[in-house]
């Protein structure tokens, strides 16, 4: 410990550097609540093929399930993220985690397409609730030279989900002779995980910015004004578009991709799309994270053109990912999955880049505006646009149903994935023009306050 010019002990920056063992709890139950959020979410596509014979779907329809629950989390998300902003964060997470797992339960009984299209709506209204409380709560459990670091561990939640979601979901499906199964067992952790955010302590506000005080947290009145003025948010956000564009489109289709072009069971299916998608992104997240918080010391642009480089290289290896033939499955695996491992630096890149420029009171905010901008306009399009084109591609080339169906498939992601990464690429590579300006900005506003 050091003293201050009062003769008061303080911290060193060592020592302020170091998470405490509170944080570090809070930290793994976001960890558990994240991976939960994307297990439940990715449950019905890893289905697509026994929800499509059931109920009489095209991709068409597949896309706008996805869509909707995606329109839902990101209209829902805005008055969670403000209330996040003025409410308290675990008593938020807590009441979604059990809202959206008992809804996660009733999916199972879905007797219909309009049904099962409900059922997921009120999914998407539960969820919506986490990322913002956790994000916000999480700003103020680590300083900003650590938040890369933490927020990839949280955010190592998502591709675990997809991995125990795509490596369990099949096997659950064939024991028991049903889709519906799998939503019956997502339940049971989410209840259990709701009850322990209610024994969290919640952080001060600004607990981990300059002199760790609330006075210093920024002002509160209108919020979405000062939010929107900073430059560097609108570049983040259309990363954000393209990165979920592509992310969305992948998560909903690469099972049912590998079902026909490919030529592979369910089980197989979703295992193959756990390796891509899902343990990559253990890769992706902890050594993306390593290197971000490395580059982000020497300034936030630096932070952010990490994940900008690798967005513009995960895009042409997609690309010759998707131009494989039908008899190079392995061959699909190796390469789009090191497209898809640069793809998850984008969260250590982007997500902290929000922390650097938006002040901690108006932070709950930003992350739910981001994710409503995100969503809106990147995950519930990219499904939908994929699916569309996937029908029309299997129309256009005609012959046997299975067999157009994959070249119909094969070629909408073809098209849709790589150029979304760009857009991704783009936004991050603009961000890094305004980042270090609006984040001294940011700065100076703390300590004028």
């Amino acid at each position: 410990m050091a003293l201050d010019a009062a003769g008061q002990q303080v911290p060193t920056s060592k020592e302020e550097d170091r998470p405490s063992g509170t944080a570090w709890r809070v930290l793994l139950l976001l960890f558990v609540g994240n991976l939960l959020n994307f297990f439940d979410r990715v449950i019905p596509s890893i289905v697509v093929e026994p929800l499509k014979a059931e109920f009489g779907l095209s991709d068409g329809d597949i896309g706008v399930l996805a869509a909707a629950f995606t329109v839902i989390y990101a209209i829902f998300g805005i008055p969670l993220g403000i209330l996040a902003d003025r409410g308290t964060r675990k008593k938020i997470m807590g009441w979604g985690l059990a809202a959206w797992s008992l809804l996660t339960a009733a999916t199972a009984g879905a007797t219909g397409f309009g049904a099962l299209l409900l059922i997921r709506l009120g999914v998407g209204v539960g969820e919506a609730s986490f990322a913002p409380a956790a994000n916000s709560m999480l700003a103020d459990l680590y300083p900003a030279q650590k938040r890369s670091r933490a927020t990839g561990l949280m955010q190592l939640g998502l591709p675990l989900g997809l991995v125990l979601a795509y490596f369990t979901i099949g096997p659950i499906v064939t024991a028991f002779g049903s889709w519906r199964a799998p939503f019956l067992f997502a339940a049971i952790p989410g209840l259990l995980l709701a009850a322990c955010f209610f024994f969290v302590k919640e952080p001060r506000r600004g607990a981990a910015e300059v002199g760790g005080a609330d006075a210093l947290a920024g002002p509160s009145d209108r919020p979405f004004k000062r939010i929107f003025s900073v430059p560097t948010v609108w570049w983040i956000v259309l990363a954000g578009v393209g990165s979920n564009m592509a992310a969305y489109s992948v998560n909903t289709f690469t099972v049912p991709l590998f079902q026909r072009w490919f030529g592979v069971g369910l089980t197989p299916a979703a295992t193959l799309t756990g390796v891509v998608v899902g343990l990559t992104g253990l890769v992706g997240l902890t050594a993306g994270a390593w290197v971000a918080d490395r580059a982000g010391r020497r300034s936030p642009t630096a932070r952010v053109l990490v994940g900008a480089t690798s967005m513009l290289i995960a895009a042409p290896l997609a690309f010759w990912a998707l131009s494989l033939g039908r008899d190079a499955v392995g061959a699909f695996v190796a390469i789009f999955g090191v497209a898809w491992l640069l793809q998850y630096i984008y969260y250590v890149a982007a997500y902290p880049a929000l922390a650097d420029v938006v002040a901690p009171r108006q932070r709950g905010t930003a992350i739910a505006l981001y994710f409503a901008a995100n969503y809106l306009l990147g995950g519930a399009v990219g499904p939908v646009i994929t699916g569309v084109l996937s029908d029309r591609f299997a129309k256009a080339a005609g012959g046997p149903a299975r067999e157009a169906a994959a070249i119909g498939l094969h070629s909408a992601m073809a098209w849709v994935v790589p150029i979304t990464l760009l857009v991704a690429a783009l936004g991050l590579f603009g961000a890094s023009r305004t980042i270090g300006r609006d984040a001294t900005r940011m700065k100076e506003q703390l300590q004028a306050a």
